[in-house]
């Protein structure tokens, strides 16, 4: 099926080349063009919704970047080369696995819509060759046509389309490493030992270890017995391969352009196996991608296009699946068994049954494939012979994607050694399995009209577009959801000086109840250019300096599957019938209550911004304050009651506000043959609870009405028990007798006793900060760029297995920085760790701020250095450019908390460290 695909694809590829070449050949200049990007403008165009703005006359708070920019970070989603790089865009990458490792992306607070070519699409994993820029789209002026999807601001992509003239031929290599993260750092076999009789002790409990057995994990006499297994060593590469390909062709003539790319992508993951299979157990992502977008003239104003996108994805791993071995290297200790036994076996007893060596290499494999085909066809006509500057569109997509998972997994025995040839063995060993299923699929139909007029007459320049849609998306077994816009802007500026913008969508969805399936979501924005003043004609220096400002309300569709209907569930086994002898059968029940009110969420917007242009632009700023008021936020009801038998539905009651300021300056300049370039960005960012609906809560500090979004809660630790006099005269822990080397906590409410009502806030309130700075220098054929990324006043929680000692009733794992833990007789006052227990310690393995952690950081993002070959050369082989780079992601990182990766924290899949270099040759 595979390479059934890639063939069509190939065959595809050289068809649409072949016949544009042709038509680029043979009928050059025959007819004028109707397109806006072969229309000549001085005056830098952005790309907003439906159509391009100069940037001179926006008033709409948006910003973009360049294909040159995201070509710097090679990874398979755009959203990883976004870090940094743009202001009010927060990044988050939790993952480093492939196929696993796309970020979370907040723009001003929220997730982001994404827009491929204006369409609404969740796909993120495309090849950044493709792509000609990414706006996002921040206040309500930018997004109010999105109607009911515009609340969360927007990602905007928008790929490369053909240009008129000599045909272009640009193909791509890359290779290189990726290196693991910091991770957790395992004790040794002796060092676990030794702690966990201590840890027995402070329990008041005998050791389990026999100095004979220290002995024996110190000086390795017993390997099989007394096994030293590095787990991470033997499970984790010091290195793995990412390698990718590109080839892509564009060009045109005033009758046809075209834009055709081919990809290949290749990501190792970092799980090591042996190779003694004829398949492949290890992790793995191979990518392939075609895109063709075309665009023909088919008279004077009559303009059509095709874009067609295909993606195959296909992932490989263990068939224990990764996360379970994750999870099993993090839980297993050094000394829990031996990797084999010395028959070849695989160790293991009746506690440890899942070897990890047999998880990577004796458990099959499993693979999925994602599938996923796009093809958008719009026509275009001018109306200039009706009416001059008037022209409609329309516009039809369809898009489908099919994932599907295959398991063939195997489970496999273990066996405890006894000496000898005697073996205890454990679990089962069966027949590798072979079955497929769906994993999800899903299909999306997209039309949209659109009538667009725009007039210039001397200083007064009008814009006015109006728009209709509809979306019409499958999911898997579910209903078909429909959703409807009309919508509209008005764009107006008088000589480029004041500027005036209204936008609006009238938008519904078949979520909500007839009858209250639609609203209206306006927008105003003004701005005034001073620069253009004739008071202000005397500063050529001087480019621009506009004062803008918009408010509008936004909505987003957040409803749930048709939460307004009553609808039950059947399969439910346990009613019965009959006393003696009774029978049980299956039934229907309601399982979640309507809301027959249920409604759209809402937000009010208001921005206010500041842009200044200086020496002809080499010099520019942008400063911008938002405020931004979200309500008729679902949530359930904190006063929820179990007397109907069933909890409460989402209702619209919530109310939250983010507010903050985005700082961006950008200069370029020159010395001599060195040309320079600087561009940074800063985010002030604050969020508050402005109401829900709480559960009764007596203390003040147990409210969280009034408080960041998201904010922790725990006991506030107050250091660790050093004396008696300490126990004496702390609270009660219900079920519990504190300890010397415990952690103590304030009792808050000064009733002698710790529980929920001594819960409160933990970790910084402070706004969080974040932002980037970017810089480089090109000197005749070498060029230099770097990108500096980090964030301030984030929290950072660790708790569970990755922090605390001796889990799962004691046979959980234990770590390097539980060396430094408090000791009766080592360290006490200086200790960075509480006493060590086995198993669950009610009062120090919970949430609290000793575990609370700063997630400050810096590191260096992106790091590139280019040498371009000088044209002389190349013009002797026929060549355009020929560029050598090497590059790095996330080169070195300076962290307040740097036991582990800032961003993935205690994640067991830590981010990657990635060192590449590429070639890429143009005809």
């Amino acid at each position: 099926m595979k390479m059934f695909v890639l063939r069509s694809i190939f065959t595809a590829f050289g068809a649409v080349t072949f016949a544009l070449v042709q038509a680029q050949s043979t009928g050059a200049a025959q007819a004028e063009t109707a397109v806006d990007t072969l229309r000549p403008d001085s005056t830098p165009r952005l790309h907003v919704l439906y159509q391009r703005q100069a940037r001179s006359r926006l008033v709409q708070s948006a910003a973009s970047i360049g294909n040159e920019e995201l070509l710097k970070s090679p990874t398979s989603s755009f959203r990883n080369a976004l870090s940094g790089r743009l202001a009010g865009l927060y990044t988050l990458q939790t993952s480093g696995e492939p196929n696993s490792d796309l970020p979370s992306t907040s723009l001003r607070g929220m997730d982001p819509l994404i827009l491929i070519d204006g369409i609404p699409r969740g796909i993120t994993s495309i090849d950044p060759e493709e792509i000609e820029s990414i706006t996002v789209l921040k206040d309500a002026l930018a997004t109010a046509m999105l109607g009911m999807r515009g609340s969360n601001g927007a990602l905007l992509v928008t790929t490369k389309k053909g240009i008129p003239g000599r045909r272009r031929i640009s193909f791509t290599a890359q290779t290189g490493v990726q290196q693991t993260g910091k991770m957790r750092q395992p004790l040794n076999a002796y060092d676990y030992a030794r702690l966990y009789n201590e840890a027995l002790e402070n329990d008041g409990k005998a050791p389990v270890y026999t100095q004979a057995d220290l002995d024996a994990y110190k000086n390795g006499s017993d390997p099989v017995a007394h096994p030293d297994v590095n787990w991470m060593d033997q499970a984790i590469k010091d290195q793995s391969q990412f390698s990718r390909f590109n080839l892509n062709v564009d060009g045109g003539n005033n009758i046809a352009r075209y834009f055709v790319s081919l990809d290949y992508m290749n990501q190792d993951g970092f799980l090591k196996t042996t190779g003694e299979n004829s398949y492949n157990t290890g992790s793995n992502l191979k990518r392939y991608i075609f895109r063709s977008n075309v665009e023909v003239n088919l008279n004077k104003y009559l303009t059509t296009s095709l874009n067609l996108f295909g993606r195959i994805i296909q992932e490989n791993q263990p068939g224990a699946t990764t996360a379970n071995v994750l999870t099993a290297l993090g839980n297993t200790p050094s000394n829990a068994y031996a990797m084999l036994n010395p028959n070849g076996s695989l160790g293991g007893n009746q506690v440890y049954q899942n070897n990890i060596f047999g998880q990577l290499n004796r458990s099959g494999y499993r693979q999925g494939y994602s599938r996923q085909a796009f093809a958008d066809f719009a026509i275009k006509r001018r109306l200039d012979d009706v009416v001059p500057g008037l022209w409609a569109k329309a516009l039809i997509s369809f898009s489908s994607v099919f994932d599907q998972d295959i398991n063939r997994s195997k489970t496999f025995k273990v066996y405890n050694w006894q000496g000898g040839t005697n073996y205890q063995e454990f679990g089962t060993s069966a027949d590798q399995v072979n079955s497929t299923s769906i994993a999800s699929q899903s299909r999306q139909f997209y039309t949209e009209g659109t009538i667009g007029y725009e007039k210039q007459l001397g200083a007064h320049h009008l814009d006015v577009l109006l728009l209709g849609s509809k979306d019409n998306v499958m999911n898997s077994n579910d209903l078909p959801r429909n959703s409807y816009q009309f919508t509209s802007r008005i764009a107006y500026n008088y000589d480029g000086r004041y500027l005036l913008e209204l936008s609006g969508g009238y938008s519904g969805s078949e979520i909500y109840a007839p009858g209250s399936r639609f609203g209206f979501f306006p927008a105003a924005g003004i701005g005034w250019n001073i620069a253009r003043e004739p008071f202000m004609a005397g500063l050529a220096w001087l480019g621009e300096l506009k004062l803008r400002t918009s408010y509008g309300r936004t909505g987003n569709a957040n409803g749930g599957y048709f939460a307004y209907k009553q609808y039950y569930a059947n399969g439910l086994a346990g009613y019965t019938f009959g006393t003696s002898p009774s029978s049980t059968a299956d039934g229907v029940a309601q399982t979640v209550m309507a809301n027959p009110g249920i409604t759209w969420e809402k937000a009010d917007k208001f921005n206010a911004a500041i842009d200044i242009a200086l020496f002809n632009d080499r010099l520019t700023f942008t400063a911008e304050y938002y405020n931004n008021r979200y309500f008729d936020l679902l949530q359930q009801r904190g006063r929820n009651s179990a007397i109907m038998g069933e909890s409460f539905p989402n209702e619209n009651i919530g109310i939250r506000r983010y507010k903050g300021v985005e700082l961006t300056a950008t200069y370029n300049g020159q010395a001599g043959a060195v040309h320079f370039y600087a561009s940074g960005n800063l985010t002030v960012q604050q969020s508050r609870i402005l109401y829900q609906d709480e559960v009764v809560r007596p203390y003040e500090w147990m409210k969280r009405t009034g408080l960041p979004v998201g904010q922790s809660f725990g006991y506030i630790a107050n250091g660790l028990f050093q004396t008696q006099a300490e126990l004496n005269g702390a609270a009660t822990v219900p079920g519990y007798t504190p300890r010397l080397g415990d952690i103590r906590y304030l009792d808050l409410n000064g009733d002698g006793v710790l529980n929920q009502y001594d819960e409160a806030p933990i970790g910084t309130q402070k706004p969080l900060v974040f932002g980037g700075l970017t810089a480089g220098a090109q000197f005749k054929g070498f060029d230099v760029s770097i990108l500096l990324q980090g964030t301030k006043h984030r929290n950072l929680l660790i708790t569970g297995d990755a922090e605390w000692e001796f889990r799962n009733d004691g046979t959980g794992n234990a770590y390097q920085h539980h060396l430094n833990r408090w000791s009766a007789t080592g360290k006490t006052a200086d200790a960075a760790y509480p006493r060590l227990t086995v198993g669950n310690n009610i009062n120090n393995h919970v949430t609290s701020s000793y575990w609370m952690h700063s997630g400050d950081y810096l590191r260096i993002k992106n790091l590139e250095v280019g040498y371009s070959l000088p044209e002389k050369w190349l013009k002797r082989i026929h060549l355009a450019s020929v560029r050598c780079y090497v590059n790095a992601i996330n080169l070195a990182t300076w962290a307040s908390f740097d036991r582990y990766d800032p961003e993935s924290g205690a994640g067991l899949y830590p981010v990657q460290k990635m060192m590449s270099a590429g070639i890429n040759i143009k005809l």
